[in-house]
């Protein structure tokens, strides 16, 4: 009976906590606080304070569709200068919402030009343009790159008179909206050289994407390798050579199977069909950790996931082998965060959500 009633108090105690709470959070000044509290949340500086080469997953799924993770997108952040690694649908979203300076991006880089890493161009340069960029975006891509930036050009043209408008010259200015595009050269790979930063380009493996490009970022001694969409790439072996960190699509050919024998039971041939094809021009988690094994490279990031997991239980079947062949790795979720300081061989990583 003590032991009853001792239950019976705490569970009186706990109720009176809780409608107390109820009422306080009903209170205008209380209301205010918090709001004050998430405000300030939504401006906090997310970027790292010291000086590092460093990558910030802000898209880690392929189209496959996926309740909270965005399409393809990395940035790289070199000292206090940023560069947009692909731009899936979603990405820009969570630039925003990490409150990642806008103002610092300094271009976007393009691995290929399937719809799932070009989506979100406009919305990149949204934010650069509304938060003082200096001039046109920069964008660098494979051949092709023009009429994709030009029908982007087009499609936004009277949104760029609106916005202006809207807001006039000093918030929106028209002199430098829009974008330049880069045509990569690959006989002249090194595509950026500044402020310490080298950005080289290279040719992977896509077929019948040609040329699909990956970048290699070296900074103050640190160096970072995306791979962009690819199968199993000796070239991109070979230009990830002793990196610090290699972040490498992934799919799982062994999930995708039962997967595709669903959609056939369930007259859903053509995404049967599209299930199938893929497999021939991307990398599996096990051929990842591979080459990241033969490359030298010291910890290995897997993303653009094939089907991105959602539970604990499908991350494990999705990497499973991987560990029996290169132990240091990580499944990235969006916000994933790799942060490497300079003139050291120190590897953090955290999670922005």
């Amino acid at each position: 009976m003590f032991q009853l009633n001792k239950i019976v108090k705490f569970l009186l105690g706990l109720g009176i906590l809780t409608f107390g709470g109820f009422l306080l959070l009903q209170m205008p000044n209380v209301q205010d606080r918090l709001l004050e509290n998430a405000v300030r949340n939504l401006v906090q500086d997310n970027m790292p304070k010291e000086d590092a080469l460093s990558a910030i997953v802000c898209g880690s799924r392929s189209p496959l569709p996926h309740p909270s993770r965005d399409e393809a997108c990395i940035l790289v952040i070199a000292g206090k200068n940023i560069y947009v690694v692909d731009t899936g649908a979603g990405s820009a979203n969570n630039v925003n919402q990490w409150a990642i300076p806008a103002n610092r991006i300094k271009a976007v880089l393009l691995t290929h030009l399937h719809s799932d890493h070009i989506a979100d161009l406009p919305n990149f340069h949204m934010q650069t343009w509304i938060n003082n960029r200096p001039s046109q975006l920069d964008v660098y891509g494979p051949e092709g790159l023009e009429s994709v930036v030009q029908g982007f050009e087009d499609a936004y043209n009277l949104d760029y008179t609106f916005r202006n408008a809207h807001h006039g010259d000093e918030i929106a200015p028209l002199a430098v909206a829009g974008m330049k595009a880069h045509t990569i050269d690959l006989n002249n790979p090194v595509i950026i050289e500044s402020d310490d930063l080298s950005i080289q380009a290279f040719e992977v493996e896509h077929h019948p994407v040609n040329p699909a490009l990956g970048y290699r970022f070296d900074y103050k001694g640190r160096s970072i390798v995306i791979s962009g969409d690819t199968s199993a790439s000796q070239n991109l072996t070979d230009h990830s050579r002793n990196a610090d960190v290699l972040f490498h699509e992934a799919q799982a050919n062994h999930i995708l199977k039962p997967m595709r024998q669903f959609m056939l039971e369930n007259d859903r041939t053509n995404t049967a069909k599209i299930l199938d094809d893929i497999t021939t021009y991307h990398t599996t988690p096990v051929e990842a950790a591979a080459i990241a094994k033969e490359a030298n490279v010291k910890h290995l990031v897997f993303y653009h996931l094939t089907p991105s997991p959602r539970n604990d239980i499908m991350a494990n079947i999705f990497t499973r082998g991987v560990s029996d062949v290169f132990e240091e790795w990580t499944l990235s979720d969006d916000g994933t965060m790799v942060v490497l300081p300079v003139y050291s061989e120190e590897i953090q990583i955290s999670n922005l959500n």
